[in-house]
């Protein structure tokens, strides 16, 4: 893999990373919850994910759910499921934390949590696999050991990913701060109808579609 090819990845990756989807929605509603610092650990969720994608498609996971009407339908109805149940959370919460404490206030906030939420938004989304399954093979070199290139990818890929969530969990922050209390009720309750959108298009989501 040269240089060129890398940049050319790089491109196409962070665009499909910014566009908002679930795993950007969790990350403004973190940041606004609990603060960019105590967002970091679902940064590192959905870090931890990019590399089980680019891993999967590098096994060929990718191509079974391509292939299989089963497996992807019982990833998709998972990651549906999963999703709508973090949308209910959203809509009920109320109002955020307060994150100018020295301590999380309840166990959502809990590092372990956080990480959790944000690695199985990402993994259980068949959407990543069919998107990686097609796009990531035309950046690799054939003639060339795959596995190292695969390795680049993913720490490209983990890194940007890293980036774009950061950006998103600080500007949910900086909203609490700006706007305090009531705009976090109402970003909580606009993230939690998102994923509640979401979950019912995965639902209705093809393989054909990717």
């Amino acid at each position: 893999m040269n240089a060129t090819t890398l940049i050319a990845f790089s491109v196409v990756a962070l665009v499909a990373i910014a566009t908002p989807g679930p795993t950007v929605l969790l990350a403004l509603a973190n940041g606004s919850r609990f603060g960019t610092r105590r967002s970091v650990p679902g940064m590192l969720g959905a870090v931890a994910s990019d590399f089980v994608l680019v891993g999967a498609v590098a096994l060929g996971l990718g191509a079974l759910l391509a292939a299989s009407e089963f497996w992807f339908t019982v990833v998709k109805w998972v990651g549906a499921a999963y999703l709508a149940w973090l949308g209910v959370r959203l809509l009920r919460s109320k109002g955020g934390l307060d994150v100018s404490a020295s301590t999380p206030a309840d166990a959502d906030a809990a590092p372990r949590a956080v990480f959790a939420k944000s690695f199985l938004v990402a993994v259980t989304n068949p959407k990543g696999y069919l998107f990686c399954s097609a796009l990531l093979p035309q950046f690799i070199d054939a003639a060339a050991p795959q596995w190292p290139q695969y390795a680049t990818i993913a720490v490209v890929f983990a890194g940007l990913d890293f980036a774009v969530m950061f950006v998103y969990a600080a500007i949910g922050a900086h909203a609490i701060r700006l706007l305090r209390r009531r705009a976090v009720l109402w970003l909580d309750r606009c993230c939690g109808g998102a994923l509640l959108l979401l979950s019912g298009s995965l639902l209705f989501y093809r393989r054909g579609a990717a």
